[in-house]
């Protein structure tokens, strides 16, 4: 039975993951900062779902190295055979203009992440065995003066996975990037001008099938790609000028 480690478990779209792996009897590890929410979820799945769930502690503001952290993290719990990288914050648009919070922005989405890919990536290589998904976003295909901290942080992410998928693909290791629209979850509670809003835990089964099929890239819902491609096609000049 394979086991996956779910780092931002409690975000919603980590959440449809879980549930949409649980009823495939996967084991889980369920990792992030609030552990009492944590060990709610992982409750809930072992009631529904009759698989073993794990929880464990990881704040990706903190410089540890990783590859310790999963070294202790396999010697408590068993081989760990995939990753789902779903960790991210976002604060409004003002917020992430300031110095302190563009860091945060940084660290939280790219940086903090790439550390852990990079230790689990090296553990990957040398079995040449397991998988990686990691959730980037929209946000990163074209900079917006609404979000371009947070998009220039996913966007980053984005490109990391692809370089990784590179490096994987001659050791049979699947990578995995998603790009999510809006969908309902905490971070985009309130927000001004959603359309179209995913449910997280339909969400969260396209990307459990996604990556069963060996995906490279998929966007969720699927029609943002066409949105997508029609943003990255309009001239500079004139995006330039758009308030978005």
């Amino acid at each position: 039975m394979t086991q996956i480690l779910i780092v931002g478990a409690t975000s919603a779209m980590a959440r449809g993951c879980a549930f949409a792996w649980a009823a495939q009897r996967q084991r889980l590890l369920l990792a992030g900062r609030d552990r009492d929410e944590l060990e709610r979820l992982a409750a809930d799945l072992r009631v529904r779902y009759h698989t073993t769930v794990a929880v464990t502690d990881i704040d990706l503001d903190d410089p540890c190295p990783r590859d310790a952290w999963l070294e202790a993290l396999e010697t408590e719990h068993g081989h760990v055979d995939g990753l789902l990288l779903a960790a991210g914050w976002m604060p409004d648009g003002d917020a992430m203009r300031r110095g302190e919070p563009a860091l945060r922005v940084l660290q939280r989405n790219l940086t903090g992440p790439v550390a852990l890919l990079n230790a689990f990536a090296d553990r990957c290589e040398q079995r040449k065995h397991g998988f990686i998904v990691g959730i980037a976003s929209v946000a990163g295909d074209r900079g917006r003066q609404s979000n371009y901290v947070y998009g220039a942080a996913k966007g980053g992410l984005a490109i990391y996975l692809a370089g990784l998928r590179n490096r994987l693909a001659a050791v049979g290791v699947p990578v995995l990037t998603v790009k999510p629209g809006f969908v309902d979850t905490r971070m985009t509670f309130g927000l001004p001008g959603l359309f179209l809003v995913a449910d997280p835990f339909r969400v969260g089964e396209v990307i459990v099938k996604a990556q069963a099929a060996g995906r490279n890239e998929i966007y969720v819902p699927g029609f943002w790609r066409l949105i997508l491609l029609i943003i990255r096609n309009v001239p500079e000049f004139i995006f330039k000028r758009l308030k978005l």
